[in-house]
């Protein structure tokens, strides 16, 4: 299996921040929105180099999603930031109606999923974010596991057309992929090989998928790990529907009913 080296420790959040800098500065379209909390999620970055090119909306998600739609419609490539849990969760209503349905440019940066926002409790964490984004129509849920994956996910997301998930930790993690390395997304990232077991990991876990394979090759048991570039409702058109053929059902060993046919029949 491959080995990794953990290079440092670093918050995704941070990796997102530099991404959207390094994107402002390939393309003028490119605009941030913050609902009051450009520090938390790391756009102050982008706020202080482009300041004619962000927004602070305060706190008020649904606001903001419903500016950033109209920005998508001007042409600008518009990324929003605040937590998890409230620009999924609170304006999921908004992102479905007014940015997935006609599938507008638009990109969602959620920083602190997850349970790494513990110490502010339940109400500010999330674990269905995930669920609830990749359901929507036309929508890209991208995933990254550190740093480097993170800053990659955010040039990756500026540009892709349509609408982005981008979903970000708050603590810090081990850096271990290689930097500058090419986001694709729709296509799984193979991190090491195996024979025995597949461990399929995104965000935070990954890491630690690479070290519970590591533990069982030292009882013999070679893990592959896997890591998807993104989470995107799929439709196979074209492809063939595999169905599984019909049992051929005998006559009926049960006595007939009384004052019937003699068929038994089950109300649908």
């Amino acid at each position: 299996m491959t080995h990794y080296e953990k290079q440092s420790s670093k918050e995704l959040r941070a990796g997102m921040g530099e991404g959207l800098v390094e994107a402002g500065r390939k393309n003028e379209n490119v605009v941030a929105l913050s609902a009051d909390v450009k520090g938390s999620v790391k756009m102050d970055g982008f706020a202080k180099e482009f300041l004619e090119r962000f927004i602070q909306c305060g706190i008020a998600e649904a606001n903001m999603v419903g500016i950033a739609a109209g920005l998508s419609l001007c042409g600008k490539v518009p990324f929003i930031g605040g937590f998890a849990e409230f620009v999924t969760g609170r304006v999921y209503d908004q992102i479905r109606q007014v940015v997935c349905y006609s599938n507008k440019n638009v990109k969602i940066c959620g920083s602190h999923a997850g349970i790494s926002l513990g110490e502010d409790g339940a109400t500010h964490q999330t674990m269905e974010d995930i669920a609830l984004m990749k359901v929507l129509p036309n929508m890209t849920v991208l995933v990254p596991a550190d740093f480097n994956q993170a800053k990659a996910a955010t040039l990756a997301a500026a540009e892709h057309v349509g609408p982005v998930y981008l979903r970000l930790g708050r603590s810090k993690m081990p850096c271990f992929l290689p930097e500058g390395e090419k986001f694709e997304i729709g296509k799984a990232q193979l991190l090491s090989e195996g024979t025995d077991v597949t461990l399929f990991a995104c965000g935070h876990l990954v890491w630690e998928a690479l070290q519970a394979a590591e533990m069982l090759e030292k009882v013999g048991i070679s893990c592959e790990v896997i890591c998807p570039q993104d989470r995107r409702r799929r439709h196979l058109r074209g492809a063939p529907l595999q169905r599984r053929p019909r049992r051929q059902r005998g006559p009926d060993p049960r006595p007939p009913l009384p004052h019937s046919d003699g068929v038994r029949r089950c109300r649908r």
